[in-house]
């Protein structure tokens, strides 16, 4: 029997006068890649940010180890072992890749040594590149930067939001093949991404989000083969 690690319970997320999330469930469970799908503006970025507390719910339930989320601050979200990687990257370009990395650690009392380390094995440009500025980093590279930042906070879940917009296509392979050794380092992982494809063949299973729904879920092989999910999200098969 899977043991779940978070719930989404009837989530209601306003912007403004606007209903950005309209009422969605789902789950992820302990050791599980989970990839949420879906268009521009389908709610898929407001769901990370409610999750990880920079957005408030209007209503509903995030029920994080059977702690909701919607009443907890961020700070203290990424103290729970909740850590995203933000869409856009969002790395400090005047700080060095190390300084960067480090500030993951931002509740920590110490960074974490052997954390670092096997943050450098997973990115070895990364330990090249360490007394690097950051904003000198090509966009894949500062992708790499932001995963790492997160991954020192040593979280429980990770939520990484659109790791191969705007990158070379080999530094997105290199980076799905890091998420794929994050996850068998007992990371678990919740993945928004606009490569379905990508996504879908590295995720256990899906969500697809429609205007705030919840449209399709199940089985990422599953979905690879729905007729649904193919002509909206990966092109018709010949």
């Amino acid at each position: 029997m899977s043991e779940l690690l978070l719930e989404v319970k009837d989530l209601v997320v306003n912007y403004g006068s606007i209903q950005a999330i309209k009422g969605i469930n789902f789950s992820v469970n302990k050791g599980e890649i989970v990839s949420i799908l879906g268009a521009n503006g389908a709610g898929k970025t407001t769901t990370l940010r409610t999750i990880s507390g920079l957005l408030k719910a209007k209503s509903g339930q995030i029920l994080y180890n059977g702690t909701d989320l919607t009443k907890v601050p961020a700070h203290k979200i990424v103290r729970l072992g909740v850590a995203q990687s933000p869409e856009g990257r969002q790395v400090f370009g005047t700080l060095t890749v190390e300084e960067n990395i480090r500030l993951g650690a931002f509740t920590k009392k110490h960074a974490d040594k052997d954390t670092l380390e096997w943050i450098y094995e997973l990115f070895p440009r990364l330990l090249e590149r360490r007394k690097q500025l950051a904003g000198t980093l090509s966009g894949g590279e500062q992708q790499m930067l932001a995963i790492s930042r997160a991954l020192m906070a040593q979280p429980q879940l990770l939520l990484l939001d659109e790791p191969s917009l705007g990158i070379a296509p080999i530094l997105v392979k290199m980076i799905f093949q890091a998420v794929k050794k994050i996850s068998g380092h007992g990371v678990t992982v919740l993945l928004v991404e606009q490569n379905a494809k990508a996504a879908l063949k590295l995720a256990d299973r899906g969500y697809v989000l429609d205007v705030g729904h919840v449209n399709i879920e199940g089985n990422a092989k599953d979905l690879l083969n729905d007729p649904k999910v193919q002509e909206a999200y990966l092109g018709k098969k010949d």
